[in-house]
This record gives structure tokens, C-alpha cells and sequence, in this order.
């Protein structure tokens, strides 16, 4: 059996009759996917934050573990679990993944927190230069996603969509009570997240990053597929889903406060989430002076369609990630 322990893979064997025969663990924490059966083997992908994959192979005769295959980046890379509690006393877990002499100074906070997403340790090419040069990844396994089951999904959807966000600024909090500089950073409905966060305190972000966003949440539902997320964000057109609609979308909730350097990029043909939430938000944050950047991609759709398209659109990312941390180092100087 596969299971999902503080947003890790174990993979857990048991007799015929239900009986536990063992657990197998993996380090550092990962996720288990790709199951295969030939025989009496089991074969399967394993990855974490600096391992691309390694392939295993459980035989099912002696239990043991064999590793057939793996690319890793060979470093000094620690992962660590940490938690905190969030407003309301629910404990937040989260990963840190740095190199081991870096200090948690410069920090990229990411995050989701919706559709019963979970995110558990995954290989991401564009996090690892940033690695290299000091800096610290950090994700939240906040509310909304299923890290700790469906009752966890059921607490970051619809009327309950505030703790998302609460558990994210508590991660943040976190880190700036150390003194850290925090780029905050999601996609999709981890846009929506970052949105979120950055029109409710800004003041908390030394940048933000939100790519291909949900950000207009009383016209999503008119917008390509978005009625097909009424389930999970509630319905605009019934008064009591728009009373706390209202009160979070980020769109309806730029005023005039002091906002951080904010990239948001989008697809010109994403046919999931319609660019116009971007143009919107990007045209709305000018209105206020706030420093803003956006980039359109013109070739694909949501979250970019080919090797090619993701190589361009994440090296920007990474650029802006650069310029925001030098450019507060220097104001801190």
C-alpha cells in the first residue's frame, strides 16, 4: 500500500490475511509514483527536490529493494520537515530544502492549497541553481490539498478557502521572524494563493511570483472551464458563496498599499484559465503604481505545452527571483 505520511511517500506490505509485514521508507523524502506489476516484482519511480528519478525494483519473494536506474544532482542538499501553527491553532507542515551551509536568509515560498493537490517532494530543474547560490525552497502543505486526506482538502474549499491562505502567511510569518526575505510563489490556483496573499498583506512579501492565476473570483465561472470549479470555489451567483467570494478575490481586493516587485505570467492560449484574470490584475495593480511585470506567452497554453516553451518561461522566473533579492539586499544596505 502507498501512503502519504507528513506529505512523504511509504510504501507499507501486508500479508494476505491484513497482516503488517513491513514498511519501506526512502531518503530523504519523496514520492512514489509510476507502479508497475510484472510477476512477483513490483517496479517504481521514486523522486525528491535534487533526485530527477531513480527506479526500484521490489521483489516479492524476499521483500528486498533493488535499484535498477537514477539521475540525482550530487551535492550537499539537506531537506528538513518543520511545522507551525496557523491562526487558528492548525499545525502547518513544511518543507525546507536548501544546500547544507545555506542559511535561511533568501527563501521561496510555494505553495497550492486547493483540488486536493497535495505537494509532496518533486524534482524542479528551475529551483536548483538557486540552490546552488543560497537560496532556500521551502513548500507548504497547506490546507486545501490532501496531504492529510479529504477532510484536509474539505478545510481550504469554498467557504473554508481563508485557511488556505492563513496557512500560507503563517509558513511566510515564519521565515520573516527570522529576519528572512520572502518571493512567495505559486501557479494555477497556487496563483490564485499568492494573489491572495499579496492583496491581503503585502507589507509580507519581498516579491511575488503568480503564474496562469485564477485572480477574478466572481466572473471565473463565465470563463472557459471555470464552471466546472463552482465544487471547490463555491458559485458567484449564489449570495452566500459571493458573500466570502468577495472577501478574498484578489482582483476585488487591490487598494492602495505598498505592493512588492509582482511577475505575473500567463498563456495567451491557455485554454484552462483565461489570461484575461492576469490582464486584469496586472491593468488593476498599475492603477495603484505598484511595481509589476507581465509575460504572455504566445506559443502554448496552461503552464506552458513543450520542453522548449518551459526552458524560456521558467528562466525568466528565475531571472526575476534574482533581480528581487539583489535589489532588496541593496535597499538594505
Amino acid at each position: 500500500m502507498h501512503y502519504i505520511i507528513n506529505a512523504a511517500s511509504r510504501l507499507k506490505i501486508y500479508g494476505l490475511k491484513g497482516e503488517f509485514i513491513k514498511e519501506i521508507y526512502i531518503d530523504p523524502p519523496g514520492t512514489l509514483s509510476n507502479f508497475n506489476r510484472f510477476e512477483n516484482e513490483l517496479v517504481f519511480k521514486y523522486e525528491s527536490f535534487y533526485i530527477p528519478y531513480r527506479v526500484y525494483k521490489l521483489d516479492g519473494w524476499n521483500l528486498k529493494l533493488h535499484l535498477l536506474d537514477e539521475e540525482r544532482v550530487p551535492d550537499n542538499y539537506i531537506i528538513e520537515d518543520r511545522w507551525v501553527k496557523s491562526y487558528d491553532g492548525a499545525s502547518i507542515h513544511f518543507f525546507i530544502f536548501r544546500k547544507g551551509d545555506a542559511e535561511l536568509k533568501n527563501v521561496i515560498a510555494y505553495g497550492y492549497g486547493g483540488f486536493g493537490l497535495g505537494l509532496t517532494p518533486r524534482f524542479y530543474p528551475h529551483i536548483i541553481p538557486l540552490i546552488e547560490d543560497g537560496f532556500v525552497f521551502t513548500v507548504a502543505n497547506i490546507r486545501g490539498g490532501d496531504e492529510f486526506g479529504e477532510s484536509w482538502h474539505k478545510a481550504g474549499m469554498r467557504s473554508n478557502k481563508n485557511n488556505v491562505f492563513k496557512d500560507f502567511i503563517a509558513v511566510i510569518q515564519y521565515f520573516k521572524d527570522m529576519g528572512s526575505k520572502v518571493v512567495a510563489y505559486g501557479s494555477s490556483n497556487g496563483g490564485l494563493l499568492v494573489g491572495g496573499v499579496l492583496t491581503i498583506d503585502p507589507s509580507l512579501l519581498d516579491g511575488a511570483i503568480i503564474g496562469y492565476p485564477v485572480l477574478d473570483m466572481l466572473r471565473f465561472h463565465k470563463l472557459y472551464i471555470g464552471r466546472a470549479w463552482i465544487p471547490e470555489y463555491g458559485d458567484p451567483e449564489n449570495p452566500e458563496d459571493l458573500e466570502y467570494l468577495i472577501k478574498y478575490s484578489p482582483y476585488h481586493n487591490i487598494r492602495e498599499m505598498g505592493y512588492p516587485p509582482t511577475l505575473v505570467y500567463t498563456g495567451l492560449y491557455d485554454d484552462r484559465v483565461h489570461p484575461s484574470h492576469a490582464f486584469k490584475f496586472i491593468a488593476k495593480l498599475k492603477d495603484y503604481n505598484a511595481p509589476v511585470y507581465l509575460r504572455t506567452e504566445k506559443l502554448s497554453g496552461h503552464m506552458g505545452a513543450s520542453p522548449e516553451v518551459k526552458v524560456r518561461e521558467l528562466s525568466e522566473v528565475v531571472s526575476f527571483i534574482y533581480k528581487v533579492f539583489e535589489s532588496r539586499a541593496k535597499d538594505r544596505e
